[in-house]
């Protein structure tokens, strides 16, 4: 578990996170959701070290993060960003064999191997796994990003807003596999997301910041309720069943 203990991240003026606290579980999507400016990549930033924090503590396996060996935490944590800026030129499988940096230092074993073809194939990559990513649409970059993550091993996978810019299919492709993640590979997944349909849908615990502050913090039927969302977001909020899963209409 990571756990994450009163957070405070002040740039000049502007106290962008105030003393967040959370729990991040194995086997459970954890979505943080949020108005933009709450806060949620900074809060994702320095529970996974790329950031400092002002204030607070974050506990890796009941380690305190700043006592982590870097290589050690890399082998522990995973963290996708939200830009992912790649200047060279990799095909699909070059670029999930990074993940295996952290174990290989660059010189990939047969072992090393076999963890990338396991990644490729979870994630259906197989038939474009030597194409260049500046050949793929967008999707299938960030499924290829994701297979890398993957391929990481890691108990703990950050995902700092994966659906920007995707079309429909390719967010429904990669919120089933963030599920699948967590579900089947007991990895703890946490997702900075703005789409609350998807949280709702693919969640198991969501944590609402606003403000820096977390506002709400629980199971999908608790935070995802007209009057808890129509304060976070301040906005009117419908909430409606559909085949179990509550969905949000706005007006």
């Amino acid at each position: 578990m990571i756990q994450l203990e009163k957070l405070t991240k002040v740039f000049g003026d502007n106290r962008v996170v105030d003393t967040a606290s959370a729990e991040f579980e194995k086997g459970k999507v954890t979505s943080i959701i949020g108005p933009n400016g709450a806060g949620k990549s900074t809060l994702l930033s320095m529970a996974s070290r790329l950031v400092s924090k002002d204030q607070g503590l974050v506990f890796v396996d009941c380690k305190e993060i700043a006592e982590w060996d870097t290589k050690e935490l890399a082998k522990k944590l995973a963290v996708l960003r939200q830009s992912n800026n790649v200047t060279m030129r990799f095909t699909v499988r070059e670029m999930v064999s990074f993940g295996r940096f952290p174990y290989s230092q660059g010189k990939l074993t047969n072992e090393d191997e076999g963890v990338i073809e396991r990644a490729i194939e979870y994630l259906d990559l197989t038939a474009i796994q030597h194409k260049y990513l500046d050949e793929l649409s967008g999707g299938q970059r960030q499924l290829a990003y994701i297979a890398m993550v993957i391929a990481q091993d890691t108990d703990y996978v950050f995902l700092d807003e994966p659906l920007n810019n995707l079309d429909i299919k390719h967010s429904l492709q990669i919120m089933r596999n963030i599920q699948k993640l967590a579900h089947e590979m007991k990895k703890a997944v946490v997702v900075v997301i703005h789409d609350i349909n998807f949280a709702a849908c693919y969640s198991d615990i969501i944590i609402a910041l606003k403000q820096g502050k977390v506002v709400a913090n629980g199971r999908v039927e608790e935070v995802i309720q007209a009057d808890v969302l129509a304060e976070i977001y301040e906005t009117p909020f419908n909430i409606v069943e559909v085949n179990g899963q509550r969905m949000c209409t706005y007006y």
